[in-house]
């Protein structure tokens, strides 16, 4: 996996709690999320990588199913990531055919 499908999936991720619109406290996850891809990629940087690019690619082609899994994956790397929300994300997977 290259340091460009790590961004992707993370932005992905952020996207798949932006779904998530009955949970009460996604504003301060989404803060939490975007903070921690910030952080990601000044540790890791990517001269290949057109950011503004790949957020209108992955806002506008990516499905909801594999933006709530790409949510996952975040939530589980973060260190405090609500379990509740974690939970919700699963239940609603279930859902989506």
């Amino acid at each position: 996996m290259t340091i460009e499908d790590v961004y992707r999936y993370m932005i992905s991720g952020y996207f798949g709690v932006m779904e998530m619109d009955s949970y009460k406290l996604k504003e301060y996850v989404l803060a939490d999320i975007k903070q921690y891809i910030k952080d990601y990629m000044e540790e890791n940087p990517s001269k290949n990588f057109n950011l503004d690019e790949e957020v209108e690619n992955i806002k506008n082609n990516v499905s909801v199913k594999t933006k709530l899994q790409d949510a996952l994956l975040v939530l589980n790397k973060m260190d405090n990531a609500p379990m509740d929300l974690i939970l919700d994300i699963k239940h609603r997977l279930k859902t989506i055919k």
